[in-house]
């Protein structure tokens, strides 16, 4: 009997879909869309990033995140690091300017601090790590929902013109594009939930592919406005170096930060793996329509801290799963 191969193999501490995302990159890269093409995309990516909130809304269920609240402390602890732990490191970055980052570079890396957590991956690795699995799935998909309003909102606060300007106008549109749809998804859930639960795996392509699209449109628009004379292979080993210390960071505070605060060893895996990671399938969307045609730098240090929080992430929930446990107290 044949063994099935997969790819990328299992030895491999690489995400398939980030080849996939480095494939589209490398497309634009060699073919940008431009005139007419570029038209094209920019309106497609715009309908799609619509449809992708929807779908977020539409799948996720309220009445679970609201059951989770009765753990509210430990919400609010990743929280707390996802929007007030991560955009301060984020703020405290800017002195890598410029000799360790460009400024083009540093708003890409401030504006991945400002992003919500991963569900997905949140949930594996503390699944692997013997953790407190239904507490990541709530802290995951809060993150998700204070996201939509929150990320907007930091970033108008903290980015300022660096976003390519955001105004009245930009805010109005964040709203029409990403918080209008992913409201109408929850009302029409109680009418499309079961069916979009049932079609789960297709709209899981439905999902990457539109990412894919996006990232298609903001790195064509990059290649046409030059991106490649403002980022060197020097530069992009810098973004890499200062993402690790930060993914360091956070790892660190989120696990020791945690038992200071009292919480037990399930409690403080599920802390330590939805605290320190950043959505991709959420932040590629929102930086599309914050930032516009300098979306291309603005996705590049979320792309890399992504693979990143990955290959880290995975052995050291696999250790956290073999430590032994501490001992129970003693009974009095």
């Amino acid at each position: 009997m044949t063994r099935r191969r997969t790819f990328p193999p299992p030895w491999l501490p690489v995400d398939g879909y980030l080849l996939a995302l480095l494939g589209t990159v490398g497309l634009a890269v060699l073919l940008p869309a431009s005139g007419t093409g570029a038209t094209v995309a920019e309106s497609a990516a715009t309908a799609v990033v619509a449809v992708l909130f929807f779908l977020y809304g539409a799948r996720l269920s309220t009445r679970e995140a609201l059951d989770g609240l009765r753990h509210w402390r430990l919400h609010l602890t990743v929280l707390g690091c996802t929007f007030l732990v991560f955009p301060l490191l984020g703020l405290a970055a800017r002195a890598l300017v410029p000799t360790v980052l460009t400024p083009e570079l540093y708003t890409g890396f401030l504006f991945l601090c400002l992003v919500p957590s991963t569900i997905q991956s949140s949930i594996a690795f503390t699944s692997i790590a013997r953790g407190n699995v239904p507490a990541a799935i709530c802290a995951g998909s809060f993150s998700s929902l204070a996201g939509i309003v929150l990320t907007p909102l930091l970033a108008a606060a903290l980015l300022g013109g660096g976003t390519g300007g955001l105004s009245a106008d930009s805010v109005l549109r964040i709203a029409l594009q990403l918080l209008a749809p992913f409201l109408l998804g929850q009302l029409l859930r109680p009418r499309l939930g079961g069916f979009l639960l049932r079609r789960k795996r297709v709209l899981g392509y439905v999902d990457r592919g539109s990412i894919l699209l996006v990232v298609y449109t903001a790195f064509s628009q990059g290649m046409v406005a030059g991106i490649r004379h403002l980022v060197t292979p020097g530069r992009l080993a810098l973004l890499l170096a200062a993402e690790a210390v930060l993914l360091a960071v956070m790892l660190t505070l989120t696990w020791y930060g945690a038992g200071r605060l009292g919480f037990d060893r399930a409690d403080r895996i599920a802390i330590q793996f939805a605290g320190s990671k950043k959505s991709l399938a959420a932040g590629l969307p929102m930086a599309s329509v914050l930032f516009g045609p300098h979306a291309s730098l603005a996705v590049l240090p979320l792309m890399l801290y992504h693979q990143l929080q990955l290959m880290t992430c995975a052995p050291l929930a696999k250790h956290r799963a073999h430590a032994p446990k501490p001992p129970e107290p003693a009974l009095r």
